[in-house]
């Protein structure tokens, strides 16, 4: 009989480029459509808001972008440190390092016997990448990607900034400021629902928390718009 195969789809997997992807479309949604709120505000013409909502988007993809590379490239520079020493060590005391991932392997529930098995035969396989992933945490699924995280971060700004712009273009010259606020917020609502689908985290709780922070923002920088009637 042919052995069926039970195939698992992980959410973890995901984590990486979930978590740049969200961070970047909720960063894009409120910080321009708070700015563009905040100069509609002020009672500034549509063409000033819409440059102003320009601006903001590129330079926020580009400060997005810029941000995730040099923060995920000091992760990946640590895991690679980490890499280098433990290749090091396997090298210049090879039994050491298999008691370790024994001791390991007890600690989580196996017999010592059991423990030694399971050490002596990932090492033989493959010593490092056993030591990277039990003694360390590495794996190739959560390992950092530089460039993947600036990318997905730049792009994802750049297109929950583009909402709002979208927003402002359209509404009417008299409701530019709820026509924003309000495609913004909707927008936020669906944005939590989505990435707490793809996570597998509560859709409720999710949806809340980004539309209340996306709300606060507004009405903060709306405030300071009417305040000053200055273009922020």
């Amino acid at each position: 009989m042919p052995r069926s195969v039970h195939r698992e789809s992980h959410r973890f997997q995901r984590i990486g480029w979930l978590r740049a992807a969200v961070l970047g479309a909720n960063d894009g949604i409120v910080s321009t459509a708070s700015l563009m709120v905040g100069v509609a505000a002020a009672n500034v013409g549509r063409t000033e808001l819409l440059l102003t909502g320009v601006a903001g988007l590129v330079a926020g993809a580009m400060s997005m972008a810029a941000g995730e590379y040099v923060s995920v490239s000091s992760q990946a520079d640590t895991e690679q440190a980490d890499l280098t020493r433990e290749r090091a060590e396997l090298k210049a005391q090879p039994e050491h390092e298999h008691q370790e991932l024994a001791e390991i392997y007890i600690k989580r529930g196996l017999a010592p016997e059991l423990a030694e098995q399971v050490a002596q035969q990932l090492m033989a396989h493959d010593a490092l990448g056993a030591h990277a992933r039990d003694e360390l945490g590495i794996s190739d699924s959560l390992s950092a990607r530089p460039v993947q995280a600036a990318f997905t971060s730049a792009l994802t700004f750049a297109a929950g900034a583009a909402l709002p712009l979208l927003a402002a273009l359209v509404a009417p010259s008299m409701l530019i400021l709820p026509v924003v606020a309000g495609v913004s917020l909707i927008v936020l609502t669906a944005l939590g629902a989505l990435s707490a689908g793809a996570g597998g985290a509560p859709i409720l709780r999710a949806s809340l928390r980004v539309v209340f922070w996306g709300a606060l923002a507004m009405g903060l920088t709306a405030g300071v718009g009417k305040l000053f009637g200055i273009a922020m």
